[in-house]
């Protein structure tokens, strides 16, 4: 049965590989480094003000969602940002609303006023985002120089 629980540095090896097909599934161009997604997912299990979540199923992570917070430039408060989030497409269904429940917990925790998610253009879970009460607030583009 799946659940959500906080990461371990004992996922990281997990954590890569769900962090190289959730690189592969955004249809990135740029190429994959390894050595960056272990530290990425390394500074959020050792930032007090960042979340790990794994969805796991028998000892295995088949999802991840990380997310930091920080003081939103605008003064709106403390805002939690996802920077990834990514489920194994044989591990999907009902997980992935247990680690938004989880993230949004995480997130009135530690005091956040608001926080956001990112839909990629691959893979667009807006409609979901807007069940759950986000709504839509910037489009981002990127061009590689």
């Amino acid at each position: 049965m799946m659940e959500v629980r906080s990461g371990s540095f004992a996922d990281r090896f997990q954590a890569v590989t769900l962090l190289r097909q959730a690189h592969a599934a955004a249809g990135s161009t740029f190429r994959f480094e390894a050595a960056r997604a272990d530290l990425v997912y390394r500074q959020h299990l050792d930032n007090p003000q960042a979340c790990a979540l794994v969805l796991d199923d028998g000892g295995t992570a088949h999802g991840l969602l990380l997310a930091a917070a920080f003081d939103h430039p605008f003064g709106a408060g403390l805002y939690a940002k996802e920077t990834v989030w990514f489920i194994a497409p044989q591990a999907r269904g009902r997980g992935g609303l247990k680690m938004l429940d989880a993230y949004e917990a995480w997130a009135r925790t530690i005091g956040c006023a608001a926080i956001g998610m990112a839909a990629l253009s691959t893979n667009d879970v807006s409609r979901l985002y807007q069940r759950r009460g986000y709504s839509a607030a910037e489009t981002h583009f990127l061009k590689h120089l």
